[in-house]
């Protein structure tokens, strides 16, 4: 989750001029693919800082949460118990896997935007060793 937040952070403080990405497609090797067409850069970019608050959100929801209903699981039998905790931790780690799966994508989507968006900058700026007359 760090990563994630480290990626997203380093984009944001990065990309400048986001409308450079316009019409700049992700390279194959470090982004996942395009769901629903090829999107740009600069749809992908919109997208993850969209994204960015929800997951921050969301984080933030699941640890204000406190156990409910403590009380009405008190008069079930201890077998009863034993098996809806392993069902539920069988889910939870079942929901954390595909929420790290997401995760690494969408790190991995950031940190290649963040690539692409200097080498863009690297282009279209001359070189500081170099006079520029």
């Amino acid at each position: 989750m760090e990563q994630y937040f480290s990626a997203t952070q380093k984009m944001e403080q990065e990309v400048m001029f986001p409308s450079l990405l316009r019409g700049v497609f992700p390279q194959q090797e470090g982004a996942a693919p395009a769901t629903g067409g090829r999107a740009d850069l600069y749809e992908r970019y919109q997208l993850l800082k969209a994204i960015k608050p929800v997951v921050e959100k969301g984080l933030a929801s699941v640890t204000d949460q406190s156990p409910t209903s403590a009380d009405a699981d008190a008069d079930a039998s201890s077998d009863d118990n034993d098996t809806v905790d392993a069902q539920l931790e069988e889910r939870l780690s079942h929901h954390l896997a595909g929420l790290q799966q997401v995760l690494t994508h969408l790190t991995r989507d950031t940190n290649a935007l963040t690539r692409r968006y200097s080498q863009i900058l690297e282009q279209i700026s001359p070189s500081e060793g170099q006079p520029s007359w």
